[in-house]
């Protein structure tokens, strides 16, 4: 259903604002769209480390023994980690770079905890 001319103004004038208001996430949605993932492929084989190490573990443990247990044991573990570490990093890893931060001049600890101290009680 296609948008009336008074609902594309409205919406131009929304575009309008977002974009005076806060530039940088006005173009981080126009850059990308929407938030993303980091890709399927990552967490595709995030997933396939994660069951092979659980694999691994849980054959050496029941099949071996003694030290050959504990190495394929310990071996499964780090391949399941390894798995679990991509797939976090996968997850947390942005889809777009973000825009820069403007570097302020940061003042003394002192002063910052005295101007929000004024703030908050004389606000």
């Amino acid at each position: 259903m296609a948008l009336s001319e008074r609902e594309r103004r409205l919406l131009a004038e929304m575009e309008a604002a977002l974009a005076s208001d806060d530039p940088r996430l006005q173009s981080t949605l126009t850059a990308s769209g929407a938030p993303k993932l980091a890709g399927g492929a990552a967490l595709l084989k995030a997933a396939a480390l994660l069951v092979t190490g659980l694999a691994v573990l849980l054959v050496s443990v029941s099949t071996f023994s003694g030290i050959s247990a504990m190495g394929g044991g310990v071996a499964g573990f780090l391949i399941a980690l390894t798995g679990l570490l991509v797939g976090i990093r996968s997850f947390s890893q942005p889809s777009a770079p973000r825009a820069a931060r403007s570097k302020a001049p940061r003042s003394n600890l002192n002063s910052r905890i005295q101007d929000r101290w004024d703030r908050r009680t004389f606000e």
